[in-house]
């Protein structure tokens, strides 16, 4: 019976998600629909997250808001020979929609200084799977968001040189529901127990950037985005259970401490004619995910704290991505990147699980007033069908990602 009870522990895993599966990459539109690519060319307000040095090269101080619609499945499936019953299934249907706002600029016009703020969405996805599939004393549904806020000063060192720092603080959530192997009178499947899992989060780190201009036609860029450590304090876990086992699985509270990963990024840029072509590459620290502790305020003989391993390993992303200005009027934009999972086998659950991705891009971006532009975007994101497993459960199979997620959003130049 206690192994079957441990099946409650699986539900902390689930914090994992926080990983690959939940850095979006939509901070701003115009290089969503470059393939991500922003680090060397400061197009907007945006810079502020992509390369804070840039925000000194703007002119005048900006206003900048924008929204996507993320639209992810999941489709699942696990052959015979497996040792688990054989099952297809496709995740339900849902949307998300991070947003960003950023204002700033230089502080007057002809000074070296310029100074802003983004409030942006670095990361948010969920998944949610019938009641009764194959995985339901996994997961039945998981939600995650975040949201970070950037204060962020820049220095316009020279015409070859900028420099920017921002300061970030990142609150987040997370909502998780999983069924649980226990049952009352009416049986296995018909009554199942279930576990609810809600944590804030929280943590602070920082954002630097250099942004060096070669001439009117070549930009350069270069950035370093902090680890942010996301501490979970007072987290509600609550267990649905017969009479007989609420001594067991009491409601309590938890704390926790959850690292999102350190990025450096370099970019180059390069105008020639009405193009301008852009390719970056990111390199996330996501070791720094080699495990998850759990303190949990009450302990029972099948709930305990818990050290979960995770051993992630470090990962390269290249973006590339290219606008066409068509006139002073309308751009086109296009894009692509290869982000491949950190995740190794054995370490694939069925919360949020990840694969290697690849992403094709495209925009467009329209000016109807001197100071107005309109930014629209689409990004398609095809994860490549993976068979791994999750040794922790001893669960199994062969997982496929796919989202489309279009985006629109405006700035205007006062």
């Amino acid at each position: 019976m206690k192994k079957h009870l441990l099946a409650a522990s699986f539900l902390l895993s689930t914090i994992t998600s926080f990983g690959a599966g939940y850095d979006i990459n939509l901070e701003g539109l115009r290089q969503v629909a470059m393939g991500g690519t922003g680090t060397a060319w400061p197009w907007d307000a945006s810079t502020i997250y992509y390369n804070p040095a840039g925000l000194s090269r703007l002119k005048g101080i900006q206003a900048y808001a924008s929204i996507s619609l993320i639209m992810p499945t999941t489709a699942f499936s696990n052959q015979v020979n497996s040792g688990m019953q054989s099952t297809n299934i496709t995740s339900q249907s849902r949307t998300f929609t991070p947003f960003n706002v950023y204002i700033g600029g230089p502080v007057q016009e002809g000074s070296r200084i310029a100074i802003g703020l983004g409030i942006y969405t670095p990361g948010g996805a969920g998944l949610t799977w019938d009641n009764n599939w194959l995985g339901q004393y996994l997961v039945q549904s998981i939600t995650l968001k975040a949201v970070s806020f950037q204060p962020t000063i820049s220095y316009h060192v020279s015409d070859f040189l900028c420099v920017g720092a921002g300061f970030v603080y990142t609150a987040g959530s997370l909502d998780f529901s999983q069924a649980m192997p226990v049952h009352s009178y009416q049986g296995p499947g018909i009554d199942n127990g279930e576990a609810q899992l809600h944590g804030s989060a929280n943590g602070v780190g920082f954002n630097l950037g250099v942004q060096m201009k070669f001439s009117d036609n070549l930009q350069v860029g270069l950035t370093y985005r902090s680890q942010v450590n996301m501490s979970i304090t007072g987290g509600s876990a609550n267990f649905t259970v017969p009479t007989s086992l609420r001594d067991s699985f009491p409601n309590t509270r938890f704390d926790s401490q959850l690292p999102l990963p350190q990025v450096a990024s370099i970019g180059v840029g390069y105008r020639v004619n009405d193009w301008t072509l852009q390719l970056d590459v990111n390199y996330t620290g996501w070791n720094s995910f080699d495990s998850l502790r759990f303190n949990f305020a009450q302990h029972t003989s099948v709930l305990q704290n818990e050290h979960l391993p995770r051993h992630y390993h470090n990962t390269l992303t290249p973006r590339i991505g290219a606008n066409y200005k068509v006139s002073k009027v309308v751009s086109f934009m296009a894009g692509a990147a290869y982000d491949p999972t950190p995740v190794a086998n054995g370490f694939v659950s069925p919360e949020l699980p990840d694969q290697d991705r690849i992403v094709i891009t495209c925009g467009l971006s329209v000016k109807p007033l001197p100071r107005l532009t309109i930014l629209a975007a689409l990004e398609l994101t095809d994860g490549i069908k993976r068979a791994a497993t999750y040794d922790y459960a001893g669960f199994n199979g062969t997982y496929k990602t796919e989202a489309a997620t279009p985006g629109i959003g405006m700035y205007y130049n006062f």
